[in-house]
């Protein structure tokens, strides 16, 4: 992911003009980077030092979903989970 496709994750889910490091700005970011990590591993099946690191990104994203989810609404929840198009 370059910085050009990071600040266009950032400025769609940021809250207010300076939110860089918001919960939803996080996990758009981490689905992002997950997402081309999955891509990498279907090509480089035996590539075990990535998909640690994928498996680490994955829960890092599950609890921050689930603070977020503590934290907001379930409208504001269910709305981020259909935009970054995650199951659950």
């Amino acid at each position: 992911m370059d910085r050009a496709e990071k600040k266009t994750i950032i400025t769609h889910h940021q809250s207010h003009a300076k939110d860089t490091g918001s919960a939803q700005v996080q996990i758009a970011i981490l689905t992002k980077k997950i997402s081309h990590l999955t891509e990498h591993l279907k090509i480089h099946k035996k590539d075990n030092h990535s998909r640690r690191g994928l498996i680490m990104m994955v829960g890092k994203r599950r609890k921050l979903l689930d603070y977020f989810k503590t934290k907001n609404s379930s409208d504001e929840y269910q709305k981020l989970i259909e935009e970054l198009g995650i199951r659950k």
